[in-house]
């Protein structure tokens, strides 16, 4: 199944959305991860081909989590996917709630693609945020608190029977400053390997 053609089915306004054009067998993916927001340059997305810049921050956490990744293709053999929360590029610097709510149903449909989901990590708060907008859509109530992600790295968070980590954002130049959150995201992506291979 290619994800790009699955979601450019969808009804609604599309423009400038990046979809991950990528094939994939959905009965092996067994965890989602969601980042918050697709690049500027959709060649430096994770599924742009080579070692993208969203990868050069991926990829070592990976690593660092004690996987063996040296590829986006060895991730997806891992039964992880990655996307986006927001389909269109930041113009400015945070992320408005009306382009998180405008992805939405292009990421509720991608969820949806996946039937044998164990984990679905949320990477930042923009992806905390998308997903808490579906959970309240479907169940009346937010599935993660608005607290600080290191306050609730160790409780258990589940929707819909699918174990819901929040961590923390894994691409751009933050994580790289920020070695502590590159540490504990790499502590998370290393517990949801545990978790999918049970």
């Amino acid at each position: 199944m290619n994800i790009k053609k699955e979601l450019e089915g969808l009804s609604g306004k599309i423009d400038r959305m990046q979809f991950s054009n990528v094939d994939i067998q959905p009965e092996k993916i067994r965890a989602v991860m969601i980042n918050e927001v697709v690049p500027g340059d959709s060649e430096q997305d994770f599924y742009g081909g080579g070692r993208t810049a969203y990868l050069e921050t991926t990829i070592p956490l990976f690593q660092k989590a004690g996987a063996c990744a040296d590829t986006i293709n060895d991730i997806i053999d891992l039964g992880v996917y990655i996307t986006n929360a927001v389909k269109v590029p930041k113009s400015e610097y945070a992320v408005s709630r009306d382009q998180i709510e405008k992805s939405l149903p292009f990421l509720e449909k991608e969820l949806s693609l996946f039937p044998d989901l164990k984990v679905i990590m949320l990477m930042g708060d923009v992806a905390k945020k998308a997903f808490n907008l579906i959970s309240k859509k479907t169940s009346g109530k937010n599935t993660i608190p608005a607290i600080s992600t290191y306050k609730m790295r160790s409780s258990e968070f589940y929707y819909k029977g699918i174990r819901i980590m929040p961590s923390y954002i894994m691409t751009g130049q933050n994580i790289l400053i920020e070695k502590s959150k590159f540490q504990m995201a790499s502590e998370d992506i290393a517990n949801m390997l545990d978790i999918i291979r049970l």
